[in-house]
């Protein structure tokens, strides 16, 4: 597994990181534990060195799983994990409330090292934006646990270009998150330019179009109860029907190549920049081999250019949050 460098802020990581948040939250019910140390740990030796979790994925569970499972390997790995969310005792304790007060934001950062089981956080993220809190008081609280040594590295998820601008002024942003893939590729427009531009490395989440890139999801797919992706638009089964046309062009330049959609949508990715560095998470032990597999897939320029000709007659339907989510984002 080669290495790469999250823009300018010397962070080093393997070029493919793991995304736990599937192994307990989101996607159906939670990975039996001792199975999902051993997803982690087996990313571990297949040379993976990046991990991204979260405080609310659980919410706290998967910071206490990802702090065990990498707890032998503490030195050797890069933790990433968020704050900005809170409970909301008025909707029945649901995390749907942002809070990134600095206050807030050292709490989090405590309560996160002691489940993390580590003495600093490699990446700390504000999840989302919280539109009470100027970014400026964000970024400077985050600055004082990097001074502290608490923190490492500074992050923004799905931040717009304006905030990122206004963050990197007071305290260097090591990295965004932000969905990015070939059926979600808006960040191209703003948000790739700017992060070029300051030196910003760029952490595409669902880079498999959560799960629907890999083939393996289809108009007649059911999702369990607990599954986000049953109030996703783009997941409605009118919308997975007409989105079948992006699995089929995925997998005519799959075949040609010899690897799986899945290898194909990754190594794309991994060619657009040298400083992306996405996070496919997986609770299988064969989809974690299948993914990092997409390393030693080399798409040269005209790969590319067939994948952007199969690409661009192609209009995804759906979109991809809900309209309560999708006012949080690109602020």
């Amino acid at each position: 597994m080669q290495q790469r460098t999250l823009g300018k802020s010397g962070l080093k990581v393997s070029e493919l990181g793991f995304g736990c948040m599937g192994l307990s939250f989101g996607l159906g019910p939670a990975t039996e534990k001792e199975a999902a140390i051993k997803v982690i740990r087996t990313a571990v030796e297949r040379g993976v060195t990046f991990f991204d979790t979260a405080e609310v994925y659980g919410p706290f569970t998967n910071e206490e799983l990802v702090g065990e499972a990498l707890a032998p390997f503490r030195g050797k790995v890069a933790i990433a994990t968020k704050f900005g969310w809170t409970a909301n005792p008025a909707d029945g304790g649901k995390w749907n409330v942002l809070d990134s007060r600095p206050e807030h934001i050292r709490e989090v950062a405590e309560a996160s090292l002691k489940r993390l089981r580590t003495d600093v956080i490699d990446l700390f993220y504000q999840h989302r934006v919280d539109a009470d809190v100027p970014i400026e008081d964000v970024a400077g609280a985050v600055k004082d646990l990097i001074q502290q040594g608490k923190v490492k590295h500074f992050g923004l998820s799905e931040a717009g270009a304006r905030t990122i601008r206004r963050a990197h002024a007071v305290q260097p942003v090591a990295a965004l998150q932000s969905e990015y893939s070939l059926w979600w590729r808006e960040p191209e427009q703003e948000i790739i330019p700017t992060l070029e531009e300051l030196g910003i490395g760029f952490v595409p989440f669902s880079p498999l179009g959560k799960g629907f890139l890999t083939g393996a999801i289809d108009e007649s797919t059911t999702f369990t109860a607990n599954d986000f992706r049953n109030s996703v638009p783009r997941f409605n089964p009118e919308a997975r029907k007409a989105n079948q046309r992006v699995v089929d062009a995925l997998g005519k330049i799959a075949d040609q190549k010899k690897a799986t959609r899945a290898q194909i949508a990754l190594a794309w990715l991994l060619a657009q920049k040298p400083w992306i560095v996405p996070i496919p998470g997986t609770t299988k032990l064969h989809r974690l081999e299948e993914n990092l597999g997409a390393a030693n897939v080399a798409l040269s320029a005209g790969d590319l250019k067939e994948i952007e000709n199969a690409f661009s007659g192609i209009e995804v339907q759906g979109a991809r949050y809900p309209d309560a989510m999708q006012r949080l984002v690109g602020r």
